[in-house]
């Protein structure tokens, strides 16, 4: 089949599921994107995996700002890609893939409703994230689910906010699209010895049982509900170290409140392709958001061998995160925080290690070629689902 996945952004996550993707239709994906808004350097990655077809896309009109730092749902903004609609039709795809219901994927719309073309929908929004949502969106996207002929969940909260609340047939949705480069973050631990990853412990000055934090230091992450639950676990000094990888507006403010709070170390922002040596030197991954549809810092966590203590607000925890490998907190709830970094620590490294193994042996089964293999699946409902009408 040839499918034309029209999305306006993403980051260096999706290349290995483009390049799966397209693997097993035979050089048949087709990906048109925002050339102004996606990095170069994910630009020159997407080409490189698909050659000339991958289309980025510029001159983009636009109305409304982003927010990426608030609870979701605080501004209403419009896009709109001059030529997109044509561009899309001179594909003359057997499928089209369009990432959420808003910016991007109204051309794709317009195209199905003149043409017929079969439309998938890529979702990865849960009941938690969008309970803030206006009236008006909720509507939108309950018209926009009766065109749509399939739609491909990130998990299990996305699934039911899509059945629950938008009005989905269950029966044309599949679930696993969203997956981490786990291959790859898996070689780039594993080829890092342990005097390696003891000499990136020294450098990073961490001591004791080491967790981690990547991601941006704003409102949405719940980072200041993380710095509660860390000054309410009580380590004594030596006993546990909280690495804060990642920048954001709320940096100056954090580093200004830890000034007098023991373990807490700061590395600023850090590129993705350099995060390995991060990981690898954690002995715990830690992720305290208050909201976040499928938060792929944890299966690319889970890669490098870290257990897990995840907040209840993150959308992938039911599929990733179990008893073997984690915790999981509700992070306003600052003691039960505190009570799950206080359960890690009392593991021990070793033991901490063993529960990563479990992590790699869960997230083995969320790779790219597994959401590749959902992306299709949803392709193929949609074309009977079209051929049916």
């Amino acid at each position: 089949m040839k499918i034309a996945w029209v999305t306006r952004s993403f980051l260096d996550y999706r290349i290995p599921v483009f390049r799966e993707l397209d693997r097993m239709t035979d050089g048949n994906l087709h990906l048109t994107f925002s050339g102004s808004y996606v990095p170069e350097s994910v630009t020159a990655k997407a080409v490189h995996a698909l050659g000339e077809r991958a289309y980025p896309l510029t001159g983009e009109m636009q109305i409304g700002g982003e927010d990426q730092h608030h609870l979701a749902n605080r501004n209403v903004s419009l896009r709109w890609q001059p030529g997109l609609v044509k561009h899309i039709t001179s594909l003359d795809p057997d499928v089209i893939v369009a990432d959420g219901f808003f910016k991007w994927t109204l051309p794709a719309i317009l195209h199905r409703l003149r043409y017929g073309t079969p439309l998938v929908i890529a979702y990865e929004r849960t009941r938690h994230t969008e309970r803030n949502a206006q009236g008006v969106r909720t509507l939108y996207r309950k018209q926009v689910v009766k065109l749509a002929d399939a739609m491909d969940c990130s998990g299990e909260l996305c699934r039911e906010y899509t059945v629950r609340d938008l009005g989905m047939d269950p029966a044309r949705i599949t679930t696993g699209h969203m997956s981490a480069d786990t291959e790859g973050l898996e070689a780039a631990a594993d080829a890092l010895t342990p005097p390696m990853r003891e000499a990136k412990r020294g450098e990073l000055g961490l001591s004791g049982v080491a967790f981690l934090y990547v991601g941006r230091l704003d409102e949405r992450k719940g980072i200041r509900e993380l710095l509660d639950g860390w000054a309410a676990a009580g380590f004594a000094a030596g006993e546990a170290t909280l690495l804060l990888v990642g920048d954001g507006p709320l940096r100056a403010e954090m580093e200004a409140r830890v000034a007098d709070m023991r373990g807490v170390k700061f590395a600023g922002r850090v590129a993705y392709d350099e995060l390995p040596p991060y990981y690898a030197a954690a002995d715990a991954f830690v992720i305290s958001t208050l909201e976040d549809n499928w938060s792929l810092v944890v299966p690319e966590a889970m890669a490098t061998g870290l257990p897990i203590l995840s907040s209840v607000h993150n959308g992938c925890w039911p599929e990733l995160v179990r008893p073997e490998n984690g915790w999981t907190f509700a992070p306003e709830n600052t003691n039960e925080l505190a009570s799950a970094l206080r359960a890690a620590q009392s593991q021990g490294r070793d033991a901490l290690a063993a529960m990563g193994r479990k992590s790699r042996e869960i997230v083995s089964g969320f790779g790219p070629t597994n959401a590749a293999r959902s992306i299709i699946e949803a392709c193929r409902i949609a074309m009977a689902h079209r051929g049916a009408r």
